[in-house]
């Protein structure tokens, strides 16, 4: 990376590790119609759930119970999971993938990367979380995703263009190399309270940071561990009504109801813990 100093300021080039984040944002997602709902989610059932995991010697993280979560509701909610194609065509993706960010570093510098886990509605949350440990931890060239974007970043500017138009017309394409239908990004380790993320795919979840609050709770003050979960969606493709619905019962299942997608064994072990 080149670079030229003088007293006042420095220049630089663009890290070519950044491209793949900043083409997600300025060519995947341009056109979008952002729109945003908020909402604050009761995370005591998730982080019971968690613990009792733990208890048995199985690490479970809380973004591996929303990938699981966000995929059974989008399950229930096709529109959540279309993507606008050129010339007024629309395509529902029927094979759910949980897409999230990944930050890893090329060198000194840090880069975003784009993490895939296929099914997560159907996958144990054990698998869901071994996937995502190894996109954490593994060498870059050890996991297909973040190799091939890797790659990608060093491909010259026209041709990753191109690459990426056939992604956006032509859903086989997209199937392909871009094939999540919903993203997921979180800053809550850092303390921060909410985040909008951009909007790379139709729906696309930002988490901020689980902290204590009161929350009533039948007429009663209560301590509960609380975040805040944002839902940024594409407009053109999913109207407020819908997305709320389908938010709705993203929550429900973050409060509870995911217990019944959950192994007959586990439910039996796990359950007398839950409040």
């Amino acid at each position: 990376m080149s670079e030229q100093k003088n007293k006042k300021f420095s220049l630089s080039s663009l890290a070519r590790c950044r491209w793949n984040v900043l083409d997600m944002i300025t060519f995947v997602g341009k056109g979008a119609v952002d729109t945003y709902l908020f909402c604050d989610v009761d995370a005591t059932w998730a982080e019971n759930l968690r613990k009792r995991y733990a208890e048995r010697g199985k690490k479970i993280t809380l973004t591996a119970i929303m990938l699981k979560a966000i995929g059974i509701a989008q399950k229930m909610h096709p529109a959540s999971r279309t993507a606008i194609l050129p010339w007024g065509r629309t395509a529902i993706l029927h094979d759910i993938v949980g897409g999230f960010t990944v930050e890893r570093f090329i060198g000194s510098q840090p880069a975003v990367f784009f993490g895939a886990i296929a099914a997560p509605d159907a996958k144990p949350l054990e698998q869901i979380a071994t996937e995502l440990r190894a996109y954490g931890e593994s060498a870059l060239e050890k996991v297909d995703q973040l190799d091939v974007q890797n790659k990608f970043d060093n491909m010259p500017w026209l041709v990753r263009r191109f690459i990426l138009w056939l992604g956006l017309s032509y859903p086989s394409v997209r199937l392909q190399h871009m094939g999540a239908t919903f993203g997921l990004s979180s800053l809550g380790k850092f303390g921060i309270k909410a985040i909008i993320p951009p909007c790379a795919s139709t729906s696309t979840f930002g988490v901020g940071a689980m902290e204590e609050r009161p929350v009533v709770r039948e007429g009663k003050i209560e301590i509960r561990q609380i975040f805040t979960l944002t839902l940024n969606f594409d407009h053109r493709a999913i109207d407020g009504a819908p997305a709320a619905r389908f938010l709705k019962d993203i929550i429900g299942l973050l409060e509870g109801g995911l217990e019944q997608h959950l192994p007959a064994e586990d439910v039996s072990e796990l359950t007398p813990s839950f409040s």
